[in-house]
């Protein structure tokens, strides 16, 4: 049995040690804005924070993360800059990957408050969106950060 929180709130798990965060948030807790694609860490749609770093969670094993605070899109709050900024540039097309990449740019964000266009263009390297989104994401994360900014985070 293992303890995480999960979105503020303690969840109880019953599962192997060494299965992946990605199956233990979709299938035990039903949260299914974490997408399986790769499997492999590669293209980002399972991306969740862990203790406030984006992690793969295909590629995390529940054992590694008893007590830490995971957050996944839910648990960002409506009003978080992320969140408000992907609404107003109107970035998801299909939406499959969105909530991958915003938690991936929440992470971003607090690690680099100011980021230049190279610096965006790195970070969103390593993601894939199929419908092509990639520009109103890259406004989107200019947004946020200005947003931020304006709030003195």
């Amino acid at each position: 049995m293992f303890t995480l929180i999960v979105n503020g709130k303690k969840r109880q798990v019953d599962v192997e040690p060494d299965t992946p965060l990605l199956w233990v948030l979709r299938d035990n807790l039903g949260i299914t804005s974490v997408k399986y694609t790769c499997g492999i860490a590669e293209c980002g749609m399972c991306t969740v924070l862990i203790d406030g770093e984006a992690r793969r969670s295909c590629v995390v094993n529940v054992e590694d993360v008893q007590e830490s605070e995971i957050t996944t899109i839910e648990g960002l709050p409506d009003n978080h800059p992320v969140k408000v900024a992907w609404i107003e540039k109107q970035v998801p097309q299909c939406g499959y990957c969105q909530p991958g990449i915003m938690l991936q740019t929440v992470d971003f964000l607090s690690r680099s408050p100011h980021p230049t266009e190279e610096q965006i263009n790195a970070e969103m390297d390593n993601v894939i969106c199929r419908c092509g989104s990639h520009p109103r994401i890259k406004q989107a994360i200019r947004l946020a950060a200005e947003m931020i900014a304006k709030q003195g985070g």
